[in-house]
């Protein structure tokens, strides 16, 4: 009989092996100045150097427009199960030494080992 919880952390240590980056996640969220008691929206890094890793896929060849062709392409985050990411957050990511900023397209996938969250560029807050 196979140990069902060694086959879980055994799965989950292969995955992580994979991870080579990191990345940040922040929100925009409401901020008041103790002193002026004014409230303004700032960005509020909320998790940083989180293991993780990106991965890179082409979903459709070319997507015709009306003045170009432009090639479609799926960016996915493999993070930690235990990690949250709420809508509208920013997840600033460094792997291969190269910066992206992205934000959560979709719903994550959470599995026991790890979670896969679809991502798209990030093009400023809502």
């Amino acid at each position: 009989m196979v140990n069902v919880a060694a086959a879980r952390k055994a799965a989950r240590k292969a995955i992580e092996s994979t991870y080579e980056g990191v990345c940040s996640i922040v929100e925009y969220k409401a901020v008041t100045d103790g002193e002026t008691k004014i409230t303004r929206h700032k960005e509020i890094t909320v998790l940083e150097e989180q293991p993780c890793k990106l991965s890179f896929e082409k979903l459709n060849a070319v997507v015709q427009t009306d003045t170009a062709a432009a090639i479609s392409q799926g960016t996915k985050l493999f993070i930690s199960p235990e990690i949250t990411i709420n809508s509208g957050s920013k997840i600033v990511v460094v792997q291969n030494g190269v910066m992206g900023e992205y934000s959560a397209s979709g719903i994550p996938a959470v599995y026991a080992s790890h979670q896969e969250i679809m991502l798209e560029q990030f093009k400023g807050w809502a």
